[in-house]
């Protein structure tokens, strides 16, 4: 069943996972580690974040490739890596899902800029994007998220190496943004509807909004950016703020209080809801029971 004929079969509204990178930490990789290098030295750690997700109830899962671009990896040293890397990742969560869950793979910015900004070329970007892209599709993934984006101009690349790697790929393109002084935007500046706008024109098949902050604040945003696109959304929040006690980021908010704002999400126009920072399973069991008793059962 592709994503369309899954998100029609579930009333319009379908689950996402949640965190990776803590789940990970939390099955022991070490402080400083490149995760990606665990698909393939520990692959047993990152199938079974991919598998506690898909038991928890999502339909989607993502991949342990966020961090994936030759650009990111080459700061660890491992750019002529970053293919191998991908392929092994998108296996690994295409074998947890089996027929129970879509795979989108994950792919995070590359930490760079595009000029004028940054040095690097555009072809760069693209050549790097259609890499790991061409990689996940290559290890099973059923559609791609590229999300944590602050920058329009790097989600339009990304989106257009997609195409030109795979046209029919389903592509959801999800942006960061916390609060302004008149409303919401990125870091570079991006608005929520203005994002929704160039994304829609540009062929994103789902837009949404990840990271960031906990899900009272992705309400509004949810908002924003359903009033200028008829695009599926997706939503995946943090477990509230991040706070720092004792050297270590830890996020306060329960399963229980964000499966209890499910509704407002789902009320501001929101099609796909998981969690992104601090969240784990239990988060998305909570989603996952509030999205069941919104469709009536």
């Amino acid at each position: 069943m592709d994503w369309k004929a899954r998100l029609a079969a579930g009333g319009g509204v379908l689950v996402s996972d949640g965190a990776w990178g803590t789940q990970l930490a939390a099955r022991g990789l070490p402080p400083g580690t490149t995760t990606e290098l665990w698909n393939v030295e520990n692959p047993a750690a990152v199938e079974a974040v991919a598998r506690a997700y898909v038991e928890a109830g999502a339909d989607v899962i993502l991949t342990n490739t966020f961090g994936g671009s030759r650009l990111k990896l080459a700061r660890a040293g491992l750019a002529d890596r970053a293919a191998e890397l991908n392929r092994a990742g998108a296996a690994l969560s295409r074998r947890a899902a089996g027929a129970g869950a879509l795979v989108f793979a994950s792919i995070g910015p590359t930490g760079e800029f595009l000029p004028p900004l940054g040095s690097r070329p555009e072809q760069e970007f693209l050549d790097a994007f259609a890499e790991q892209i061409a990689a996940c599709l290559d290890g099973g993934a059923d559609g791609l998220c590229i999300e944590t984006l602050a920058a329009l101009d790097e989600a339009r690349v990304a989106l257009r190496a997609a195409r030109m790697v795979r046209p029919a790929v389903p592509v959801v393109v999800s942006m960061t943004y916390a609060p302004a002084r008149d409303g919401f935007a990125t870091m570079m500046g991006v608005r929520p509807d203005q994002a929704a706008r160039e994304l829609d024109a540009a062929g994103a098949d789902l837009i949404g909004s990840n990271c960031g902050a906990g899900v009272a604040n992705l309400v509004p945003v949810t908002r924003l950016l359903r009033s200028a696109t008829a695009k599926p959304l997706w939503i995946k929040a943090n477990a509230g703020l991040p706070e720092l006690v004792d050297g270590r980021t830890v996020y306060r908010e329960t399963p229980e209080a964000m499966a209890a704002q499910a509704p407002a999400l789902l009320d501001a126009g929101a099609n796909v809801v998981g969690g992104c920072c601090g969240t784990g399973p239990d988060h998305i069991r909570a989603l996952a029971a509030a999205v069941r008793a919104r469709r009536g059962g």
